[in-house]
């Protein structure tokens, strides 16, 4: 997993999502697409926010793939599915395990573009809806309580650090 300084634990895990995008190809590109696309909205994040804690309630918690490079959402849903309980987590709080991945990599892409814009000289980058920034600036607080989402597969000793350079 990655560790971005600055961002509180949701969005470490959320951000590694976002700086993959970008790298696995065809599928990616419409991933990558959908997710820009997508508009983050107050009803849909306490929803998110809902799933979220009912998929961290669960046994089986779904996990966070660390070595995992090329995520496609098809590949995010699939786990969701795989993972006892975690598809009617989500879609008792109204959501389908489609709609929270977009979601997530949405908060995540749109985190880190909030983040990016706080910083000197910083800009949108090029694809971010101004209003997705706003929501995840005005959820701020609520995305960094929200509860981790792994289960093994890597853990804090071995993050890799990631810096702005």
């Amino acid at each position: 997993m990655f560790r971005f300084h600055g961002l509180g634990r949701p969005f470490q895990v959320l951000a590694a999502l976002a700086f993959l995008l970008p790298q696995a190809g065809a599928a990616q590109d419409s991933d990558t697409q959908e997710v820009q696309r997508y508009v983050l909205t107050d009803a849909a994040f306490t929803k998110f926010k809902q799933a979220t804690n009912r998929l961290a309630a669960l046994p089986d918690r779904v996990a966070t793939d660390c070595d995992d490079d090329s995520p496609t959402i098809a590949a995010s849903v699939a786990k969701i599915e795989a993972t006892p309980g975690a598809k009617a987590a989500i879609s008792s709080a109204g959501m389908t395990p489609r709609e929270y991945t977009v979601f997530a990599w949405s908060l995540a892409f749109n985190g880190l573009a909030a983040w990016a814009v706080s910083q000197p000289g910083g800009k949108l980058p090029p694809g971010t809806n101004p209003a997705n920034v706003d929501c995840c600036k005005k959820h701020a607080a609520e995305i960094e309580a929200l509860p981790k989402l792994k289960s093994g597969g890597c853990d804090d000793e071995d993050a890799e650090d990631v810096r702005s350079e």
